[in-house]
């Protein structure tokens, strides 16, 4: 190995686990080859962790205690995910430079109330330092909403810095349970910059759908939403919802797009679960589409990214509307699609550690480029 090793974390709004990624970046010969990703590994939640987690995306009973306790629960399951991770390497603990870890979203309301409003991501970024024994950067949205900014998305960054090319202009879309995008104009557009924002929602409704009525934690490949019918009129009244015409920047997560969100549209009587599984689909496949389509900018190419990235359904209806423009996912670039975020999360701790910014105010509103993150050195 040429390169330091950092480790990435990455607990999104889908609660499915997290994603753990062990990467390689070169300092040395070239510092602008791409990361090299020498290991992946997933840890589910375990039920009672994931349902008091949804539990804790609005208000509820003694909250405090409930939210530092749940975070320390994370920090022992990420720690247990990083040791078997060098364990099966046979790495010690000094061999890595340091964990980037996002942790678990509880509340995300950049610009709530006084202008600044606050964002929640736990995970005891202390404790997981002292159960592996490596330097951890955690809370890296913070500093870029106490600037003014949305504090999502925070991966474009690293989409640019590893995925841009110099003669197309591409789009990464990353379907976790939120879905957001990332306009790559190429490296030579000096008129252009590069655009990201949420644009709606990903998995997350159609998940909570299915669990509802499968008990399935999602609907493979959306087998099941195939033999439904796209209900015209309740897809119509959810995509008059407010945010998905508000311009960028923009983020949104569960304190917008929850079960409650989506049962305040389901007022029509004898509607079939097969149905609402499948507008759901479309819900999320329009988002994105009209999302690509109000960049108003040439796009030569769209990856995608995410565990919506397996859903055949929803990507077939994306290649349908994107019509000319090819579709395909991040493995086309050498990266798979369940990783991409966690490979991002080790950057970003790389960047941070460096002394490097690594937000783009064009993207989230931000006065100005920020180093991200705390540091929780060992």
């Amino acid at each position: 190995m040429v390169g330091k090793l950092f480790i990435g974390l990455m607990s999104g709004t889908s609660l499915d686990g997290v994603d753990v990624a062990l990467v390689e970046f070169n300092t040395f010969n070239n510092p602008h080859r791409p990361p090299h990703v020498i290991q992946t590994h997933f840890v589910p939640y375990p039920p009672a962790l994931r349902a008091q987690i949804l539990a804790l995306q609005h208000p509820t009973d003694n909250e405090l205690e409930i939210t530092a306790l749940a975070g320390n629960q994370l920090a022992r399951l990420y720690a247990n995910a990083v040791n078997a991770l060098l364990t099966k390497q046979a790495l010690s603990s000094s061999n890595i430079s340091a964990i980037g870890c996002h942790g678990q979203t509880i509340r995300h309301q950049p610009g709530f109330k006084d202008g600044t409003g606050f964002t929640l991501q736990i995970g005891n970024a202390a404790l997981l330092s002292e159960l592996t024994g490596i330097t951890v950067v955690s809370d890296f949205r913070s500093r870029d909403i106490a600037a003014g900014g949305q504090g999502a998305p925070l991966v474009p960054a690293f989409h640019q810095a590893v995925f841009s090319h110099p003669q197309k202009n591409r789009i990464l879309v990353n379907i976790g349970g939120i879905a957001n995008l990332t306009y790559l104009p190429k490296t030579d557009d000096v008129l252009n910059a590069v655009i990201g924002f949420d644009s709606g929602p990903g998995n997350m409704l159609m998940d909570y759908w299915t669990k509802l009525h499968l008990n399935q934690d999602y609907d493979t490949n959306g087998q099941w939403a195939s033999t439904g019918l796209v209900l015209d009129r309740l897809l119509a009244d959810m995509l008059a919802e407010p945010y998905f015409a508000l311009p960028p920047p923009k983020s949104t997560g569960r304190d917008l797009f929850h079960a409650g969100w989506l049962k305040q549209h389901l007022l029509y009587p004898h509607l079939r679960p097969q149905d609402v599984a499948r507008t759901l689909v479309e819900l999320t496949a329009e988002t994105i589409f009209q999302a690509i389509v109000n960049t108003s900018l040439a796009v030569d190419e769209v990856y995608l990214c995410g565990g919506g990235a397996h859903n055949t359904l929803l990507t077939a209806r994306l290649k349908d509307k994107l019509g000319n423009i090819p579709l395909t996912t991040t493995e086309a670039l050498g990266m798979g699609v369940d990783w991409v975020e966690a490979i991002a999360f080790a950057w970003l701790a790389k960047q941070t550690l460096e002394g490097k910014t690594s937000s783009l105010p064009e993207v989230t509103g931000a006065k100005g480029a920020r180093i991200l993150g705390a540091i929780y050195p060992h």
